[in-house]
C-alpha cells in the first residue's frame, strides 16, 4: 500500500483585527490581499503570499512545558532584521533567532492580533 503525501498549500489566520492583521503582514512581508468574502458572510481576505513555490512543513517534539501550537513559516532572508520590522510594524518577538549547528536560522513572533508565526533563513549554500 503506497502512501501520498499531502502537501500544505494554505493557511489562514483567525483574528477579531482583521485590518490590524493585514496591515501587519503587508508591512513585513509586502503582502497584498484581496476581499473574496461571500455577500452577508464576513471578511475572507486572500493572498497569495506562497508564489510559486508551495510551502512544506514539519512536526517538532516538545518537552511539554509549553502549550501546543500550530504556526506557518515563512522565508526571510535576516531573521534578525525581520524580527526588527516586525516589532516595529507592532508585533514582539517570542523566540528570539537561533541558529542550528546547520546553519538554518529562525525565531517566533507574535502579531498585533495574537497570532504564532515563524521566520526563518536557509543555511547558507556550501560550494
Amino acid at each position: 500500500m503506497s502512501r501520498s503525501t499531502t502537501p500544505i498549500t494554505w493557511f489562514e489566520i483567525g483574528t477579531d483585527r482583521p485590518e490590524d492583521a493585514e496591515k501587519f503582514y503587508g508591512e513585513l512581508f509586502g503582502w497584498t490581499f484581496e476581499e473574496q468574502a461571500p455577500a452577508n458572510s464576513g471578511s475572507y481576505r486572500v493572498t497569495g503570499a506562497g508564489g510559486d513555490t508551495g510551502i512544506s512543513g514539519a512536526i517538532r517534539a516538545t518537552d511539554g512545558s509549553s502549550p501546543n501550537y500550530a504556526v506557518f513559516y515563512a522565508e526571510v532572508a535576516d531573521v534578525a532584521e525581520t524580527c526588527q520590522r516586525a516589532e516595529a510594524a507592532g508585533g514582539r518577538v517570542l523566540v528570539p533567532p537561533r541558529t542550528t549547528p546547520s546553519g538554518l536560522t529562525s525565531a517566533h513572533l507574535i502579531d498585533p492580533t495574537g497570532n504564532r508565526l515563524g521566520v526563518f533563513s536557509p543555511p547558507p549554500q556550501q560550494s
